[in-house]
């Protein structure tokens, strides 16, 4: 085989490889998949509930979601996601409201809180499969205080996304009783 001819297969051999490792990161669902936080569109104003947890450029992580809920029902919906440095999650909020109150108590102020579940739909985090379900917890401080809190609980696979946003650039609406 000549130098001429050795060049030219490595660098088919390259472009193949190239263009199947694109092909990898655009598959949906998949645990390789190119997913971000920002295919979830930020919601300003008061919706249903939501939250973001500051700003997104130089945090170590962040999480935002927002959807839906029906309190009389007892019912929820929406997406969330989370990024750090293991991934990005995307999760969808599986349809039973587990808690939610409008005189809880944390971090020593009153406040709303909810308590849902949901199952991940999308995962960059090779420990964290597609179809794992975990729980979470939301606090909207109210009376003027900034105290609002989102907590992401994970089985053992993903214990590493495991994650506690609180304080002031936590923006949180839970909606009242």
């Amino acid at each position: 085989m000549t130098g001429h001819s050795l060049a030219r297969g490595t660098a088919l051999s390259s472009l193949v490889l190239m263009v199947l490792l694109l092909a990898t990161l655009g598959m949906p669902g998949s645990a390789s998949g190119a997913t971000s936080c920002s295919e979830i569109p930020t919601v300003y104003g008061i919706p249903p509930w939501g939250f973001h947890t500051g700003p997104y450029t130089g945090a170590s992580s962040f999480a935002k979601g927002h959807g839906n809920i029906n309190l009389e029902a007892n019912t929820v919906s929406g997406v969330m996601c989370q990024q750090d440095r293991a991934g990005t999650i995307i999760m969808s909020v599986e349809h039973h409201l587990v808690y939610h109150s409008h005189v809880a108590m944390m971090w020593s102020f009153p406040g709303n809180i909810m308590k849902i579940k949901f199952r991940v739909t999308s995962s960059t985090d090779p420990k964290c499969e597609v179809g794992t379900v975990g729980r979470a917890t939301l606090f909207g401080s109210y009376n003027n205080v900034r105290s609002d809190s989102v907590q992401f609980f994970f089985p053992a696979a993903c214990r590493d996304q495991d994650h506690l946003y609180h304080g002031t650039q936590v923006n949180n609406q839970v909606p009242p009783l």
